[in-house]
């Protein structure tokens, strides 16, 4: 199995780090432009109408990737990362990158000075396949805290279910809709890997699903960094 690290980061006091559509979007193409080991433009740029990364008027050279993106999901307050590096510390590079060109353009924008974000981000190395086959479903279901709290707690009836696979499939703001093969943000990740373990867009919905319902957090709660 490859080397594969969970990551995580909050705003400072549990602050928002999204305010708006806008910062969401933002965090999204950074996500994709700071993977890079060549230095970046850290101008924000515009995205096609399929969502996807726009490219540029300007030919840029190709990305010398520092990690595989294989799963993402960003909440109001925190987001959660599934990567892989691809080259000697490209983890810590990446998220190095990521996580100073976001605050440098949240500060901008909103006119504050000071840390966004809650010291250096949580990092754990996944070293069992037990836990990584849990792990993707747990990023993915992470927006489940703005509908119905409670879904740890699998306090679910049929009717939640039927609500919740609506709301995920609404929610943009992950990479679970792609892997679902709804084309969302497509560029951002590398899910081959995954894939590999999960099967079909059909298979990997359904057994979201599934696991949502049968869940023992148990065997992931060493690895959640909440």
């Amino acid at each position: 199995m490859q080397t594969l690290y969970h990551t995580l980061n909050r705003g400072v006091d549990k602050r928002k780090i999204f305010l708006d559509k806008q910062d969401y979007f933002r965090f999204v193409h950074d996500l994709f432009e700071f993977n890079d080991e060549n230095l970046v433009n850290t101008t924000f740029y515009r995205f096609r109408q399929s969502n996807d990364i726009a490219r540029r008027k300007i030919e840029r050279k190709p990305r010398k990737m520092l990690v595989n993106v294989l799963a993402f999901c960003l909440m109001p307050n925190h987001y959660h990362l599934l990567l892989t590096p691809k080259v000697e510390k490209g983890v810590s590079k990446f998220m190095k990158k990521l996580n100073m060109g976001y605050a440098k353009y949240f500060n901008t924008k909103y006119k504050r000075s000071g840390a966004l974000f809650q010291g250096r981000y949580k990092s754990v190395l996944i070293k069992d396949e037990a836990h990584f086959i849990h792990l993707p479903y747990y990023i993915h279901l992470n927006p489940l805290d703005l509908i119905a709290p409670k879904w740890r707690e699998r306090e679910l009836t049929t009717s939640n279910v039927v609500n919740i696979e609506r709301f995920l499939e609404k929610y943009r703001w992950s990479s679970y809709l792609d892997y679902i093969g709804k084309e969302n943000f497509p560029s951002v990740t590398q899910r081959e890997f995954l894939q590999e373990f999960f099967g079909s867009p059909e298979e990997y919905k359904r057994d979201i699903l599934k696991w949502l319902k049968e869940m023992d957090l148990g065997s992931v709660s060493k690895l959640t960094l909440e």
